[in-house]
């Protein structure tokens, strides 16, 4: 399976705490893990031509992992139309922390996906509401992370097909924090964790989560559904 790794680069660039953090950038921390879990992933990021996302890297990728914060206006519209296409043909995509204001992310769930945010040092417990689904598999009841960004209800999304985590928050909010959505062939999952200052893609149960989101969001075999007038299967009268 192909995997590509998002991540605009820019708090890496100009922030020192995000450097010590993430020396490599935050896809360089997730492609490593990515890695040790037998993956051979791609990195893109947003200054590179095309964003790194040409056409011949999109069509040979089966999952595209997206984070981004700061430069989502940034981002080509037709770029955007790119990886949508790209999805609603059976590509995975993978939204990661405030990738949900991402344009990608917003054009194919068709709402603001604003949501409540502050920066307080506080503790987070994600906790498993679907036992049985792929993408929580070897997790436990929860993942407790010492420090993260909040994010707090309302999310404005559409119900997700499927709830995965929600979280809880040590100021008392709570947050849908992994929802997965079908767009075309194509299997989206939002997951909440992974601010720039925090160290929380090197928590072991959020690699784990990630990587069961690849294997759960990877492509199948099924064709493309073909649309437009079509010629009955039995006998019309009038045909």
């Amino acid at each position: 399976m192909n995997v590509t790794v998002w991540n605009e680069n820019r708090h890496e660039q100009t922030n020192e705490k995000v450097k010590e953090v993430y020396p490599n950038g935050i896809h360089g921390a997730i492609a490593d893990f990515l890695k040790e879990a037998g993956y051979d992933p791609l990195t893109a990021t947003l200054d590179e031509a095309e964003h790194g996302l040409t056409e011949n890297v999109l069509n040979e990728t089966d999952v595209l992992l997206w984070w981004g914060h700061v430069a989502h206006d940034e981002v080509s519209d037709d770029i955007v139309e790119r990886v949508q296409k790209r999805v609603l043909e059976g590509m995975g995509l993978i939204v990661l922390h405030s990738g949900h204001f991402s344009k990608i992310f917003k054009s194919l769930m068709g709402t603001t996906c604003d949501l409540k945010w502050r920066e307080a040092n506080e503790k987070e417990r994600l906790w498993v509401v679907s036992p049985g689904h792929p993408i929580a598999e070897g997790v436990g009841e929860y993942i407790e992370l010492e420090k993260e960004e909040m994010y707090g209800e309302h999310f404005d999304i559409p119900a997700p097909d499927e709830l995965v985590f929600v979280s809880w928050f040590q100021g008392g909010e709570v947050f849908r924090s992994g929802c997965t959505f079908n767009r075309g062939k194509g299997k989206i999952f939002y997951f909440r964790p992974g601010h720039e200052t925090y160290p929380t893609y090197y928590n072991k149960q959020i690699q784990q989560v990630i990587v069961n989101g690849i294997k759960w969001a990877a492509p199948t075999n099924q064709p493309m559904p073909v649309y437009g007038n079509a010629k009955p299967l039995e006998d019309v009268p009038g045909e």
